[in-house]
C-alpha cells in the first residue's frame, strides 16, 4: 500500500505529500498539510482555531480521538449579549447581534486549541520533529502563495443580510488585516502572490520555542496584552490554563460495517443517527438521488436533528444522553414516525459559519488521519506583527440564558465537525470528513451511503450531487432535476440551490480496498486535490 493525502488547498496536500515520499508518516503529513493550510486559507483556518482529529494507527483495533476545542473566555458571561440579540441568522450560521460583536472584532474570539493540539498529536503518534512539520509553513509564508480562484471569488461575495459579513468584511474591520490581505485598497485576485511574513516569523518563534510559547510565554504575552487592551474576553490566564480533551470515539455500526466519529459537542452522534435510522431500509431498491430516496433521508436527517437541537452540548456543562440517541432503538421510533407521515418537529438552533478546513491521509504502514480544524470564518483580527487571525467562535453560542449551548466560561459550542472513520471488522475501509458546519454531517452521510449501499467509488460518491434537511425545507443541489423535486415537494418543502457543486460540506475522502489499495477523491466544490505517493 502506498501513502495518500487529500485537502481543499493544493499546496498544503502537496506538502503533506512531501512528509510522506520522504519516510513520515499520516500523522506527520496532516499536521504539515495542516499548518500549511493555515497560510494558504487564512480565514477557514490557522493558529487562532481549534481541532479535531479522529485517528487508526496501524495494528491497532480501538480508534483514537482527540479534540483541541475553542473555548469561551472566562470574562463572558451567560446573559452579557440577551438585550442585543436580533435574532438567528436565516440560513442557520449563528445569531445576529446588534453591532455584529459576537462576529468579528476582539469579543468574538475563544481560547484557541490548534497550536496545542498539534503539537500533541505529533508528539504522541509523529514521527518528524515539531520545527520541521512548520518549515514548509513558514517558507509558503515568506516566499507567498498564489491567490487561486476559490480563495479570491470569496473575497468578492457580497454579505446576504445586513446584518451578517462578508469574507472581506472582517479583513477590513481590522487594521493588520488590511495591511497584510489587501493591496491598493483592494483583495487579492486570482493569480497574484499574497505574502505574509509576520505569520512566518510567528511560526518560526513556535518552531524554536515550542507550543507551550504560545499558551505561557512570549508569544502568549503578545496575544494577550493584544486582547486585554480589546476588552475580548479571553486572559492570559484561559491560554495559561488551556487543556485538550481526549475522549474516546462515538462508535456506532451500519449494515454490518464500524462507524468511528466525532464526540459530543461535535457531529458525530448526529450522524450515527441517522445511520440507525436508514440501516431499516433497502435504500438500494429505492434508485439513488430518486424522490423516494430524497424524501426518506432528509425525513432521517430532520429526525436526527429534532433530537441533536434538543440534547447535544458540551458534555463538560450539560448532561447529554449520548447513549440514547444513537441507539437503535430510538431509530426504531423515528422509522415509526417518518412511516406514519407524522412531521417531525425540529428546533431551530444555529450552527457554526459554513467554512472551515480539512485533510485526510493514509500512510503505507495503514496509519489513517482524519482532521478537522477551523477559525470558523475568523473574527479577521490580527495581533500586531504576529500575522494570524484569531477564530470568531463567539458567535455559535446562544445569547439567551439557560440553553444547552448558551454563554458559559470556559465552554464549547456545538459544531458540525465529524471526522470519520469506517471499518470491516478491525480493518478501515474508508477515512472521511469535511468543512461545512451542521453540513458537514449531511455530507459526510451520503458519501457513507454512496460508498455503503450504491457501491460507488470514492471519487463518484463524493461527486455525486447532495441534499441537506436539518428542519422545514430540503435544500438541494441544483444537479438535481426539477422534476425529482416536483415530486418531494407533494410530501415536502424542497428547493434547488443555485449551485451544482460546493455550497454542502466539502467532503475529503480516501478509501482502502482488500488489496489495501488506495483512492481518493477531493470534493469538487473546492480547489483541492487528492496525491497518491
Amino acid at each position: 500500500m502506498n501513502g495518500m493525502i487529500v485537502a481543499p488547498e493544493p499546496l498544503a496536500v502537496e506538502a503533506g505529500a512531501r512528509v510522506l515520499m520522504s519516510g513520515g508518516n499520516a500523522i506527520d503529513a496532516a499536521v504539515t498539510c495542516a499548518f500549511v493550510q493555515a497560510i494558504v486559507n487564512p480565514q477557514m483556518c490557522g493558529i487562532g482555531g481549534y481541532t479535531l482529529m479522529t485517528l487508526h494507527l496501524a495494528g491497532q483495533a480501538k480508534p483514537i480521538l482527540l479534540d483541541a476545542p475553542a473555548l469561551a473566555g472566562s470574562r463572558v458571561t451567560p446573559n452579557m449579549w440577551q438585550d442585543i440579540l436580533i435574532g438567528m441568522n436565516p440560513d442557520g450560521w449563528g445569531y445576529f447581534l446588534q453591532g455584529k460583536v459576537n462576529d468579528l472584532g476582539y469579543q468574538s474570539i475563544c481560547t484557541p486549541g490548534t497550536v496545542r493540539g498539534l503539537s500533541e498529536i505529533l508528539r504522541r503518534w509523529g514521527t518528524i520533529s515539531w520545527d520541521a512539520a512548520i518549515a514548509p509553513a513558514i517558507e509558503t509564508a515568506e516566499a507567498g502563495y498564489m491567490a487561486d480562484t476559490h480563495l479570491a471569488n470569496r473575497w468578492k461575495t457580497r454579505r446576504r443580510y445586513p446584518e451578517s459579513c462578508s469574507l472581506l468584511d472582517y479583513v477590513e474591520n481590522n487594521a493588520e488585516a488590511r495591511r497584510i490581505y489587501l493591496h491598493d485598497g483592494r483583495p487579492y485576485d486570482e493569480g497574484e502572490t499574497i505574502r505574509n511574513p509576520d505569520y512566518a516569523a510567528t511560526l518560526r518563534h513556535l518552531a524554536r520555542h515550542g507550543a507551550d510559547d504560545f499558551y505561557q510565554g512570549e508569544l502568549a504575552a503578545r496575544i494577550t496584552s493584544d486582547l486585554d487592551a480589546n476588552q475580548a474576553f479571553v486572559t492570559a490566564d484561559d491560554l495559561k490554563h488551556y487543556t485538550l480533551r481526549d475522549e474516546q470515539p462515538v462508535e456506532g455500526s451500519y449494515n454490518g460495517l464500524r462507524i468511528a466519529t466525532s464526540q459530543p459537542p461535535h457531529g458525530g452522534p448526529t450522524l450515527l443517527a441517522m445511520l440507525n435510522i436508514l440501516e431499516g431500509y433497502d435504500l438500494k431498491s429505492l434508485g439513488h438521488n430518486s424522490a423516494e430516496y430524497i424524501y426518506l433521508v432528509s425525513m432521517a436527517m430532520k429526525a436526527a436533528f429534532a433530537d441533536r437541537n434538543l440534547f447535544l452540548g458540551d458534555p463538560a456543562f450539560v448532561d447529554v444522553p449520548l447513549s440514547w440517541m444513537t441507539s437503535k432503538a430510538r431509530a426504531v421510533e423515528w422509522r415509526a414516525q417518518i412511516e406514519t407521515g407524522h412531521p417531525i418537529r425540529v428546533d431551530q438552533v444555529p450552527s457554526g459559519p459554513p467554512d472551515t478546513t480539512h485533510v485526510t491521509v493514509v500512510d503505507s504502514l495503514g496509519n489513517c488521519v482524519a482532521l478537522t480544524h477551523s477559525l470558523g470564518i475568523s473574527s479577521g483580527v490580527i495581533t500586531p506583527g504576529l500575522g494570524f487571525m484569531y477564530n470568531n467562535s463567539m458567535i455559535n453560542f446562544d445569547p439567551t440564558p439557560g440553553g444547552r449551548n448558551s454563554i458559559a466560561p470556559g465552554k464549547g459550542r456545538s459544531t458540525g465537525m465529524a471526522p470519520t472513520i469506517v471499518y470491516n471488522g478491525d480493518q478501515p475501509i474508508l477515512v472521511l470528513g469535511a468543512p461545512g458546519a451542521s453540513r458537514i454531517i449531511t455530507s459526510v452521510l451520503q458519501v457513507l451511503l454512496n460508498v455503503i449501499d450504491f457501491g460507488m467509488s470514492v471519487s463518484d460518491a463524493v461527486a455525486a450531487p447532495r441534499f441537506d434537511c436539518q428542519g422545514e425545507r430540503i435544500v438541494c443541489h441544483l444537479r438535481i432535476p426539477e422534476y425529482t423535486c416536483a415530486k418531494i415537494r407533494d410530501h415536502h418543502p424542497i428547493i434547488r440551490m443555485p449551485q451544482s457543486h460546493g455550497a454542502h460540506g466539502l467532503v475529503h475522502a480516501i478509501s482502502i480496498g482488500a488489496d489495501r489499495t488506495l483512492a481518493g477523491a477531493a470534493d469538487t466544490g473546492a480547489s483541492g486535490m487528492a496525491l497518491l505517493v
